[in-house]
């Protein structure tokens, strides 16, 4: 499917570059993504909504897979990692609850698109990406749009415990477990929502809560992500 996008988009990229030069372009590729692809399945939250209308995902996109931007699909972003599905962005942000002046944690960078949906949303935003290149890159297109996020080059399993605890945690990665490093950093009545489960294997979304001092989980879908690159992930 890959090879197959890569052609389509060269083909594209000539006949829509003139096209693609116009805001309204893509402020037309957006409004249609965000009626299509998110109120059609039930997002509601109004703020997620706008943050989704507002993001302009096809600058986190590489140059050669723009025409797709905002299709119903996650798309590649080098490093063998992708920039996830529209409709999977949207309702992992809906299901963090978030506030204005919300802290939040990342984890898996990838290419700045999620964090800047985040940021649309919350005051404090912190990312963390283990691939050095896409960490920079998210980074500069991050900064280059405005957004205050602060994006760290490290292992995302630890979390960040300088800035903890966060009022929502969100994983853009698939770990086989839980990593409890991020259990303990998020705060009182915080909210944890990440892909569970093995790599190659159907995962399943998860929601955990920190409810007086106790751990509730609930599964919310099943997805397929991107497995998390850590070197503290034991076999279990």
């Amino acid at each position: 499917m890959i090879v197959r996008l890569a052609i389509h988009a060269c083909l594209l990229l000539a006949l829509a570059s003139r096209l693609q030069s116009s805001e309204s372009y893509w402020d037309a590729k957006r409004d249609e993504m965000v009626r299509d692809q998110i109120e059609a399945r039930g997002v509601v939250d109004e703020r997620v909504v706008l943050a989704m209308r507002k993001v302009p995902r096809h600058l986190f996109v590489l140059p050669s897979y723009r025409p797709y931007a905002y299709g119903d699909f996650p798309l590649p972003i080098g490093e063998g990692q992708t920039i996830s599905q529209p409709y999977m962005v949207a309702i992992m942000t809906e299901l963090l609850h978030l506030e204005e002046d919300d802290r939040v944690l990342e984890i898996g960078t990838g290419s700045g698109y999620q964090a800047a949906v985040l940021a649309e949303l919350a005051s404090e935003v912190y990312t963390i990406e283990i691939i050095p290149s896409l960490a920079l890159r998210a980074d500069s297109v991050l900064k280059d749009l405005g957004y205050n996020v602060e994006v760290k080059i490290g292992d995302g399993y630890l979390g960040w415990e300088e800035y903890a605890p966060f009022d929502a945690i969100i994983v853009t990665c698939a770990p086989p477990y839980i990593p409890q490093p991020l259990v303990d950093q998020l705060k009182e009545g915080g909210r944890l929502v990440v892909p569970v489960g093995e790599e190659g294997q159907v995962q399943t979304l998860t929601l955990i809560e920190k409810v007086a001092g106790d751990i509730v989980q609930r599964s919310i879908t099943p997805c397929i992500f991107v497995p998390m690159r850590s070197g503290h992930i034991q076999e279990k």
